[in-house]
């Protein structure tokens, strides 16, 4: 509690304060005071809400929201389809095999997610390897590029948190007692019936983590999209960069950063509450 009292409480505060000022440029911060003092040595309490009205009312922070939560779902789907099979071939490799397998999904880790998404833009622009045989395979107009796509966005979330999925998932997946894929085997189940009625539910809190690892950050995502979405790939992370750091307007920026963040945060409780309000019945029963 005192760890995230320190790292989570109190920047949320002092972001959450800032949130309800009102901005005001060419001085240091960048924003009133939220306690105001009079002649008469009292003090008085102002509340603007304007930034998180503008919110509601500008189409562009609503669009930048949803495409965030496409961009984020999307590539947690596709991030769970690719990791499941490498999760669960080295839940079922040998031991020593294991820790090799292990090592290649832990090596990107290695190199900053910088780097690897600035060498992804020489594979996506037009003379790029993967721009060239989709061209070449009727997929791309020649001298077409991947590059400044959703697609590329797509690929490099995918190829930058795809380890934040197969790690929960195979540690949950070796935990997992596969002599009852024997047993439902042995009683006439068919392979993909055993998986999907015994493998699948028993791995479900590794599902449930990956996705939570994947689908947070990507939310908020801002190098990917900017590096290779190109102007067309309006994140909330960009949103939230340009209204900081070039339009200097902090109280709205910290409404753009609260409100994305009770978006993850309040569906995150409530799939906690009900999954551990089913856990409790379950128990019961």
């Amino acid at each position: 509690m005192l760890w995230l009292g320190l790292f989570f409480a109190v920047p949320f505060l002092i972001v959450a304060k800032i949130s309800l000022a009102e901005a005001v440029f060419g001085q240091v911060p960048p924003y009133t005071s939220l306690i105001e003092s009079a002649a008469d040595g009292s003090a008085s309490l102002r509340l603007h809400i304007s930034s998180y009205l503008l919110l509601l009312q500008d189409p562009l922070y609503v669009d930048a929201y949803l495409r965030s939560l496409l961009f984020a779902g999307v590539s947690t789907l596709f991030c769970l389809l690719l990791g499941y099979p490498m999760a669960y071939g080295i839940a079922r490799a040998r031991p020593g095999l294991r820790v090799v397998l292990m090592m290649l999904v832990i090596l990107p880790f290695w190199t900053s997610s910088l780097l690897r998404t600035y060498a992804m833009i020489g594979i996506f622009k037009a003379n790029g390897w993967l721009s060239t045989a989709l061209a070449a395979i009727g997929v791309l107009e020649p001298g077409e590029a991947v590059l400044n796509t959703d697609l590329a966005v797509y690929i490099g979330i995918v190829y930058n948190y795809l380890p934040f999925m197969v790690l929960p998932l195979a540690a949950t997946l070796m935990r997992l007692d596969f002599t009852l894929l024997e047993a439902a085997a042995d009683l006439g189940a068919r392979p993909m019936q055993s998986f999907l009625r015994i493998t699948v539910p028993l791995s479900m809190p590794g599902i449930v983590a990956g996705c939570l690892l994947v689908f947070i950050p990507a939310v908020g995502e801002f190098v990917i999209p900017d590096l290779l979405g190109g102007p067309g790939a309006l994140t909330i992370g960009r949103v939230l960069w340009t209204e900081f750091f070039t339009n200097r307007d902090w109280p709205l920026a910290s409404a753009v950063a609260i409100a994305m963040l009770l978006l993850i945060v309040i569906p995150t409780l409530v799939f906690e509450y009900i999954e551990n309000r089913r856990e409790q019945r379950e128990a019961e029963a």
